[in-house]
C-alpha cells in the first residue's frame, strides 16, 4: 500500500491548475446512462473514484473512453445499448455514489439492482431519502441480501417531493431520474452546490427541460429522450480550497488556476480573518503568506452551500493546528468526520473533540510522525500539516487521497514542497 513522506519546512511558491471537480465529474458520469448518444465530458479529472465509476459503467455495456483532448483530459461515454442494470457489491461498495446510477437505470430500462453502497467511514448516510424519491416518481421497491431492486415497467412519473432535510446526494439522484419521468417534478428544499448546477446544466444541454436553477426548488419536465453533448467539468472547489489552505500553511505566494475564486468564498473569508491574503483572479485566486508571522486563531462551522463546506473542515483544522490562540469547529453535516483530530495529535496538536464540536489551542510547532489517513478529506489534512511539521511526516493508507486528489504530489512538488510518494505492496480496499 502506498504512502506519502513529507519533509516540512519548505515555503511554496508557483502555480497549481485545479482539476475538474470529482463530485461533479461522477454524476455527470452517471447521467451518460440515459442516453443512447455520445456524451463528451472535458476538464476530466483521472481519480480513482472516476475509475471505479467507468468500471461500473462498462458492466452496463457503456463504452468508456479515456483520451487527452485539444482543453486538456476528456472522456468519451456512449451507451448504445444497455446490456446489463445489475450494479454488483465489488464495485458499489468502493464508492458511495456510485449508488447514483440506480435512477438513470430505472429511467432508461424500468429496472436495476444495485448493492447497497460503500464509501468513507464518515458518518451515516442512508440513502432512504433517495429511494423515498423514487417510489414518489412511481418505482417499486425492495430490499434483500443488501440489494435495492427497483421496478417501473410504464416507466417513471413526475411527482412533487419535499426532502425533509437538505441531502446532495438525494437532490442529484432525483433529478438524474426525473428528467426521463412522465410529466414533471418538483423538487422542494433541494441542495444548491455548484456541483448540482453543472448536473443540470449538462442535462439540459442534453435536452432535459429544468427550470430554477442553484435555488432549493427544481422543477423538471419530463421529455421522451436526451441527446448526447459536450459538456466542460466545474472547477474542483474542494481541491482548490485545499491547496489554498496548503499554501497558508506552508507560506509563501502560489497561485491557483482554472479555478473559481466564487466557488470558496466561505473559506476565503475565514482565511482572510486569519491573516492570509487572498487575492482573485480571472481563473482562480493567489494565495499570499509571511511564514514568519502566526496565524490567529478563527472559528468555523460547516453549513450547507454556500456555507463553509464540511469537505473543507478538516484541512482547515489542520491550519488552525499552529494558529495563535484557540479555534473551534463545529461539524454541522456528519457527525462522525473528527477523525483527523487524533492524526494531528500524533504531530504535536492540541485538539479536543467532543460531540461535534472540535476545539483547536494553537500550537507554535508541530513535529513529524507516522499518521494515517481515516478518509479522503482528512488525508489531505495531514499533508497539509505535514508541510510545517518538523522532520518527516509519513502518511498512510493515501488510497482515500487518491479517490480524490489528482498528482498531488506533482503540483505541490512544483511549488517547492518536498512531498513524494512511496510504492508499496497489496492494498487494504
Amino acid at each position: 500500500m502506498d504512502s506519502i513522506v513529507i519533509h516540512g519546512g519548505h515555503r511554496l511558491n508557483g502555480s497549481i491548475p485545479v482539476s475538474g471537480a470529482k463530485n461533479s465529474a461522477i454524476k455527470l458520469m452517471a447521467a451518460s446512462i440515459l442516453t443512447d448518444q455520445p456524451l463528451l465530458l472535458t476538464n476530466m479529472p483521472r481519480l480513482a473514484d472516476t475509475r471505479f465509476l467507468g468500471q461500473l459503467l462498462r458492466q452496463f455495456g457503456v463504452e468508456v473512453t479515456e483520451r487527452d483532448g485539444a482543453d486538456g483530459q476528456e472522456t468519451l461515454f456512449h451507451a448504445p445499448e444497455l446490456t446489463s442494470t445489475f450494479a454488483p457489491y465489488d464495485l458499489v461498495r468502493q464508492m458511495r455514489a456510485s449508488f447514483n446510477v440506480l435512477g438513470p437505470l430505472l429511467a432508461r430500462t424500468g429496472h436495476a439492482k444495485v448493492s447497497l453502497p460503500g464509501g468513507c467511514t464518515i458518518g451515516a448516510r442512508p440513502v432512504d431519502l433517495h429511494l423515498q424519491a423514487l417510489t414518489a416518481m412511481g418505482a417499486a421497491i425492495e430490499l434483500e441480501e443488501g440489494y435495492v431492486s427497483a421496478t417501473a415497467p410504464k416507466g417513471l412519473r413526475g411527482a412533487e417531493i419535499e426532502f425533509p432535510f437538505v441531502s446532495v446526494g438525494a437532490t442529484e439522484h432525483a433529478l438524474l431520474a426525473a428528467v426521463l419521468a412522465n410529466g414533471t417534478t418538483v423538487l422542494k428544499r433541494a441542495a444548491r452546490e455548484p456541483e448540482i448546477g453543472d448536473l443540470a446544466r449538462c442535462l439540459i444541454a442534453m435536452g432535459a427541460k429544468i427550470e430554477g436553477l442553484d435555488t432549493d426548488v427544481l422543477t423538471i419536465t419530463g421529455v421522451s429522450s436526451l441527446s448526447g453533448a459536450t459538456w466542460s467539468v466545474i472547477p474542483d472547489r474542494i481541491e482548490m480550497g485545499s491547496y489554498a489552505l496548503a499554501a497558508a500553511m506552508a507560506g509563501g505566494q502560489v497561485r491557483l488556476t482554472k479555478g473559481r475564486a466564487d466557488l470558496i468564498t466561505a473559506l476565503t473569508d475565514k482565511m482572510i480573518e486569519a491573516g492570509v491574503e487572498i487575492e482573485p483572479t480571472d481563473d482562480g485566486l493567489i494565495v499570499r503568506r509571511d511564514p514568519t508571522q502566526r496565524l490567529k486563531a478563527v472559528d468555523a462551522t460547516t453549513e450547507i452551500y454556500p456555507g463553509f463546506a464540511t469537505d473543507l473542515q478538516a484541512q482547515f483544522m489542520a491550519l488552525m493546528t499552529t494558529a495563535e490562540g484557540t479555534s473551534v469547529i463545529h461539524e454541522n453535516i456528519f457527525e462522525n468526520r473528527f477523525m483527523h483530530a487524533p492524526e494531528l495529535a500524533r504531530l504535536g496538536a492540541d485538539i479536543t473533540v467532543h460531540a461535534g464540536q472540535a476545539v483547536v489551542r494553537g500550537v507554535e510547532e508541530l513535529k513529524g510522525a507516522p499518521v494515517m489517513a481515516t478518509d479522503l478529506r482528512a488525508s489531505m489534512s495531514l499533508v497539509i500539516a505535514g508541510l510545517v511539521a518538523e522532520g518527516e511526516t509519513t502518511v498512510g493508507r493515501v488510497y482515500h487521497l487518491d479517490r480524490g486528489f489528482e498528482r498531488m504530489e506533482e503540483k505541490l512538488g512544483a511549488c517547492g514542497a518536498d512531498v513524494r510518494r512511496i510504492k508499496g505492496e497489496g492494498d487494504e480496499h
